[in-house]
């Protein structure tokens, strides 16, 4: 942060001759002169507009369905190197970076000078609290305590040399932030299309408050937990604003046509009016608003791959884990895989026969999955057989050149307030019936997956949480299953400080030795295009295993250390009251 102010001044400074008194007074030229601007609340919906690409979207080659693959969920190409444990500390940069929240403390300190309609002044100083509030979220959860600065800073302040704040205090700023934002916002039924609104700063709210409260609650007694601390002011603060969300009525959960509940939330070009979708971005080829998830998506490639520990977590259609459930027919094919499960997972999972290409024009023929590419390269292969469905687009509109995709992000749902008041009442030990029919029930209603009844759940020998009670393993599971690669399993496994899902372990792919892809793999010779131990690696039990070559003992991670990112030594060095991360 030090050396972007100092940098931005340096620059001014070079860019005139005269050193007289009237220049000393002078703002920088690389910023805004506030006395010129945050005239209207039209100039501060334009200085807001600055932080909207924060907010994850699809872009370019980087898809939201694909977030997930810095944890258990998916497995890339390339392995994940904080889950590996081969991170080391950076020289500068690294998300130590503090232009953004500059940027909005720039505001918040002049937009006090606006002149207008006070609640169109308000909405888009809610929005700003809300980026600010966005950001440093962003902060804590990369690096833990962090300096909090609420004004624009120069190369004089001493808050250039301050210490770290404790996350907890951070988070409570951030939570009063989000407090000033929501009562500032006008309502998604008032507020302009595409734009922050009261109940998507709710859910950030809920979510920030949720993390926290998980955080400290499993770190506690560990270097990053937060001394005295349980977490429960946080769980009770997610669940009041969740709570509050829910009962506005604004949203509900989608509900597609018959074998589309889910899937066809995920895939659409436009959400206004959908009753799920809180805040989404459009795409416009006309404006060169693209994307090229299209191109891959449907075609089970790029590098990339759903893990065995994912379709594991999917119950069976009794409601019963494949652990112990007869309705489970075993790994023998990827159709038998997925008969008689929860429906979300035919929903999410490529097939074989699932279309690929459809709409195709001039009596082209329609394309069909057939097999995962296991044998293909570079980003036309699928690491595990368990290519993604959730997304997909097989329109032959949106797959004929590059950056032609113009299929929908959606940044914000319905469904994670749901979710968040479900678990932050099974942390607190009130999770009643009543809650879970309200939330988690909602959720599998969409579907028409068996209700889940808090006082008959079945025991689960598998159970990623054995020392937890049924209740949260199962609302955790609920939680992995809805949300699947759209990037929340990071932050879940991090919060609930769940390395022994990862340190030692190889994520595993769909059974090849002794199913019904073994062996029909050819080139377009029809040789076999697959040989064990050079293009594909396998376990003892016949799974796909695509790191066991590069990663032999499996992840490294380190819980002492990896949770938190380290702080770059260039900060170190200029900053001697900052304090390097535990193991860095």
């Amino acid at each position: 942060m030090k050396r972007y102010i100092i940098y931005s001044v340096l620059f001014s400074l070079l860019l005139t001759p005269s050193c007289d008194d009237e220049f000393l007074h002078r703002y920088p030229l690389d910023e805004l002169v506030p006395q010129d601007f945050f005239k209207s609340p039209e100039e501060l919906k334009l200085y807001a507009n600055r932080f909207y690409p924060l907010l994850p979207a699809h872009a370019g080659y980087s898809y939201t369905f694909w977030s997930d693959r810095n944890s258990d969920n998916m497995v890339h190409g390339n392995f994940d190197t904080r889950l590996a444990g081969t991170r080391t500390v950076p020289s500068s940069g690294a998300g130590w970076d503090w232009g953004d929240i500059r940027q909005a403390n720039y505001f918040l300190q002049y937009c006090g000078n606006s002149q207008g309609v006070e609640a169109d002044i308000n909405h888009y100083i809610g929005e700003v609290r809300f980026f600010r509030a966005w950001l440093y979220f962003d902060k804590v959860q990369r690096f833990g305590d962090v300096p909090w600065i609420s004004s624009p800073l120069n190369t004089h302040s001493p808050e250039l040399y301050a210490s770290r704040d404790s996350r907890s205090d951070v988070v409570d700023s951030i939570i009063a932030d989000l407090d000033i934002a929501i009562a500032f916002l006008k309502p998604a039924s008032r507020a302009e299309p595409f734009r922050i609104n009261k109940e998507t700063a709710l859910l950030l709210k809920a979510r920030v408050a949720l993390y926290e409260g998980t955080w400290q609650k499993y770190h506690a007694g560990t270097p990053f937990g937060v001394q005295g601390s349980d977490g429960t002011r946080f769980l009770e603060i997610a669940a009041g604003a969740s709570a509050q969300l829910m009962d506005m009525n604004t949203f509900s959960v989608y509900r597609g046509t018959e074998g589309q509940e889910y899937w066809s939330l995920f895939n659409k070009y436009d959400y206004s009016g959908n009753p799920e979708v809180m805040l989404w971005k459009k795409f416009d080829v006309g404006l060169g608003i693209t994307h090229n998830m299209s191109r891959y998506i449907p075609h089970g490639t790029g590098r990339i791959g759903m893990s065995k520990s994912l379709i594991d977590s999917y119950l069976c259609t009794d409601g019963n884990p494949v652990s112990v459930s007869p309705l489970f027919m075993g790994y023998d094919s990827l159709w038998l895989e997925v008969a008689n499960r929860d429906p979300r997972l035919l929903q999410s999972l490529l097939l074989p026969g699932y279309p690929m290409v459809i709409n195709s024009p001039g009596g082209v023929n329609d394309r069909i999955y057939e097999l995962p590419t296991l044998d293909g390269i570079a980003d036309f292969r699928n690491t595990t057989g368990y290519a993604v469905y959730k997304g997909s687009n097989p329109d032959w509109s949106q797959q004929t050149g590059d950056n032609i995709g113009t299929t929908a992000s959606i940044i914000f749902r319905y469904a994670e307030a749901l979710l968040i008041y479900a678990e932050a009442k099974a942390e607190l030990g009130t999770l009643t019936q009543q809650d879970a029919d309200k939330t988690i029930n909602l959720l599998r209603d969409r579907v028409g997956m068996v209700r889940l009844d808090i006082a008959t759940i079945s025991q689960d020998p598998d159970w990623e949480f054995p020392a937890l009670s049924p209740v949260i393993n199962e609302i955790r599971r609920e939680r992995r299953v809805e949300l699947a690669c759209e990037g929340f399993r990071w932050d879940d496994l991090a919060r609930w400080r769940a390395h022994h899902l990862i340190t030692g372990q190889r994520p595993k792919g769909v059974k090849y030795l002794g199913s019904n892809l073994e062996g029909v793999y050819t080139d377009y010779e029809g040789n076999p295009s697959i040989t064990i131990g050079q293009n594909l690696y396998v376990d003892e039990n016949g799974f796909v295993d695509p790191y066991q070559n590069v990663l032999p003992n499996g992840y490294g991670f380190r819980p002492e250390r990896d949770y938190l990112s380290p702080i770059p030594s260039d900060q170190i060095t200029l900053n001697p009251n900052l304090v390097q991360n535990p193991g860095w």
